[in-house]
């Protein structure tokens, strides 16, 4: 059964948006269009692609930290979450814990090694450690995984719209897509990273306002709290060790946290705005201020699923034909509270909607670097200035928004949002994060073992992932759903009314009489926790590729360049002693007169800048390093120099 817009269950009335709401609606597009338009007014004499790109490595701390916050905390998650509470139950709420782990390793891991060569393209560390066949293949997938990605959170804001409004699903689509390419190709980094401050607000707003609407409309948010509890949706403690439950304790933090370190670690669009401060310092700060905001936000949508269901406990808007897809139920929950206050239904949309913006802004800026700095510059136009590199990376933004247009289509045909971003997550990012992890924490692998090690991961993950789409594998039950309370022969005509309830009534019979496939039909694998993808991946890659590497011949760490590895026995045990220290860095020459050694080398002969001893290393001429960049542990400080270890008020600990 299809209908022109959403229904209120309570007054049995088709809602819609009015004029007031439009209005909030369209200041959300003239503010963020209009910060694009100023950043262009503002810098139109700057032709610079380390300006569009990195903002001149000069922002703030406080409104890069929201872009990255914004800029994953997307439609996925504020769709998503509150339908996943709602159908399954409070589970995923881990994952914010899972992010304390993440920001550790992104933190102290990857983002040192990737801020001291001051690259602007991830995947030149990638050439410097295993050479340029692994950096074309790692670039293929980050430019298809975020292809799909963007596409994925262009639809989820277009669906949302299209059954709120009944605006033509395809004209929403292509609305948001031109308006963040807009922007995004006047303002660049800096026009990124406003609005994604700006979007990040209305989406808090917006998330707040709904769940105080519920809440006061339930009586209380204990009493929501209390009806969800009753019916099975409040649940925090499952140790399950079994790798196939949908959600536990132990596969939301490990495998929520794999999920997010495949965001924060090695993603280019956040390492682009982490690099776009001046001090490693200041990126860490940035980062580490994530984590209370990504709880909050997190905490917030949870919060919102418990109270939406609580509201539909006795009516579940799906079985009854009100919306197709649980994705809509956020809609539907924004119309049946807020439809008869003018302004408030447009104030909620509008912050799925920035929560897609957000998004797509800062993979169309990071899917502009790789390209330049990845493909143009290294094979193409070798000798491009920085008129002809912005004038690229403004095409580029152009170019990958109509592609992202054209592939939402496809996910439109996909399932729930949620699910088919960790899936996405998993096939391509997963083994992006374990090629990066092999690279920066194993310095005897060598270039065999990073490419043959991510292309297994891929091959793996890929089989899984579109083995349990295509099968359509389901092991994991839902939660009761009912439909004892609805009112049929208000919602609807006679006629219409005696036709649901039969089709309801033959519905449920059919799910008695005919038991659902059971687990051992499916292949073993494809019954594992989708959450689980990007962590096995990981492991492959790492696995495959030491195996690979001690085949071929490990790297001899006494010639590899220090700047490529992580010294993480210095990070994370300083406490050890130094003879001990030394002996587990492997022989990479990660000492303080070694580690200048090998900077001041670098800076007199930069095409020589070896990766290993079998990797020739990359031309890397155009990345400039100053002494304040030289990273070091503070383990291997003396007494004597500790008042300076911070050198024009940069951190340059590790």
């Amino acid at each position: 059964m299809t209908r022109d817009y959403l229904y209120n269950f309570e007054k049995q009335e088709n809602v819609r948006f009015n004029e007031w709401d439009y209005v909030v609606f369209a200041l959300t597009l003239v503010v963020s269009a209009s910060i694009g338009l100023f950043y262009a007014i503002k810098d139109r004499k700057v032709k610079d692609e380390n300006e569009f790109l990195l903002a001149g490595r000069q922002m703030q701390v406080f409104p890069v930290a929201l872009s990255l916050l914004s800029s994953f905390i997307s439609a996925i998650t504020l769709l998503g979450t509150p339908a996943e509470v709602y159908t399954y139950n409070t589970m995923y709420w881990w994952i914010s814990i899972g992010f304390l782990f993440t920001a550790m390793g992104a933190a102290h891991i990857f983002y040192p090694v990737f801020y001291r060569l001051q690259i602007t393209s991830v995947f030149q560390y990638v050439e410097m450690r295993f050479g340029l066949i692994c950096r074309f293949t790692a670039c293929l997938m980050y430019l298809t995984w975020m292809l799909l990605y963007m596409a994925v959170v262009l639809y989820g804001p277009s669906l949302a719209l299209n059954a709120v409004t009944g605006l033509d699903l395809w004209g929403s689509v292509v609305a948001v897509g031109l308006v963040c390419t807009f922007y995004t190709t006047l303002g660049g980094m800096k026009a990124v990273v406003w609005t994604d401050t700006f979007q990040m607000l209305v989406m808090f707003a917006g998330m707040l306002t709904l769940l105080i609407m519920g809440s006061l409309k339930l009586g209380g948010l204990d009493v929501a709290w209390d009806i969800a509890n009753k019916n099975g949706r409040i649940l925090f403690f499952d140790f399950d060790p079994d790798p196939r439950t949908r959600h536990t304790t132990w596969n939301v933090v490990v495998g929520g946290g794999m999920f997010w370190c495949a965001i924060y670690g090695i993603n280019q669009a956040q390492v682009q705005r982490a690099m776009s401060v001046p001090s490693l310092k200041k990126c860490r700060q940035a980062l580490w201020l994530n984590f209370p905001g990504m709880l909050l936000i997190l905490s917030l949508v949870c919060t919102v699923g418990v109270v939406m269901y609580a509201y539909y406990a006795g009516c579940d808007p799906v079985t009854v034909g009100a919306i197709k897809k649980t994705d809509q139920l956020i809609p539907l929950f924004t119309m049946d509270l807020t439809g008869h206050l003018h302004g408030i239904p447009g104030l909620i949309m509008s912050c799925v909607f920035s929560g897609s913006l957000s998004t797509i802004s800062s993979g169309l800026n990071a899917v502009a670097a790789v390209l330049l700095e990845d493909f143009l510059r290294p094979y193409i136009w070798k000798n491009v200035g920085p008129v002809g590199a912005t004038i690229f990376s403004k095409i580029t933004v152009i170019v990958v928004g109509v592609i992202c247009l054209l592939l939402a289509f496809v996910v439109s045909e996909m399932g729930a949002i949620l699910q088919l971003a960790y899936v996405l997550f998993g096939i391509l990012g997963g083994p992006l994060l374990g090629l990066f992890t092999l690279g920066v924490l194993f310095p005897w692998a060598n270039k065999w073992g990073g490419l043959v090690g991510h292309l297994t991961a891929l091959g793996l993950i890929a089989w899984i992932g579109l083995g349990t789409t295509f099968n359509k594998v389901s092991v994991s039950p839902k939660s009761p759903l009912s439909i004892d309370l609805c009112r049929f022969d208000l919602m609807y005509n006679q006629t219409t009314a005696t036709s649901l309830m039969t089709t309801t009534l033959a519905a449920n019979l059919s799910t008695t009489t005919i038991p659902p496939a059971t687990e051992e039909e499916y292949f073993p694998l494809y019954t594992m926790s989708y959450i689980w993808y990007t962590g096995l991946a990981t492991l492959t890659t790492v696995v495959v590729g030491m195996v690979v590497s001690i085949i071929t011949g490990v790297t001899d760490t006494t010639k590899l360049n220090p700047l490529l590895i992580c010294p993480f026995f210095d990070v994370f045990m300083p406490f050890l002693p130094e003879k001990t220290r030394k002996k587990l860095r492997f022989g990479v020459p990660h000492g303080k007169d070694e580690f200048i050694k090998t900077f001041e080398e670098h800076v007199k002969h930069p095409h020589h800048m070896n990766g290993g001893v079998d990797n020739p290393g990359a031309d890397i001429s155009d990345v400039k390093l100053e002494p304040k960049f030289i990273i070091q542990s503070e383990s291997t400080i003396s007494p004597t120099d500790q008042s300076e270890k911070t050198q024009n008020g940069l951190d340059t600990r590790l």
